[in-house]
């Protein structure tokens, strides 16, 4: 039962991968292909993960699996939001249809 539960979460985590890459590929500027690189993908790892644990169960390597997945839910975010504030302050113009610049608007003239 635990192998047909963990292949369940390997089979959604690669489907959140997926959609995160093919997010990179679609979106139009780099701070929507954030967005999917980040939330898709940090989604997908956490349910491959997840499935790791259920899969061996609670022994050496379900404990770093849980361990690895606090990890990625630490550094994704806060990577993507270095690297989009990076962006910002390199004058990285924003996709001509987009509707707010929440950095700009935070700006101290």
């Amino acid at each position: 039962m635990n192998e047909t539960i963990g292949i369940i979460f390997f089979g959604i985590g690669i489907l959140f991968n997926f959609f995160g890459c093919l997010g990179l590929i679609r979106f139009p500027d780099v701070y929507n292909r954030l967005q999917a690189g980040t939330k898709c993908v940090t989604f997908g790892m956490i349910f491959i993960l997840i499935g790791v644990a259920i899969y061996v169960g609670f022994n050496s390597l379900g404990v770093k699996s849980l361990v690895c997945m606090i990890f990625i839910l630490i550094t994704s975010p806060t990577a993507a939001h270095a690297i989009a504030k990076g962006a910002h302050k390199a004058n990285v113009k924003l996709w001509e249809k987009s509707v707010i610049d929440q950095y700009e608007e935070d700006k101290v003239d």
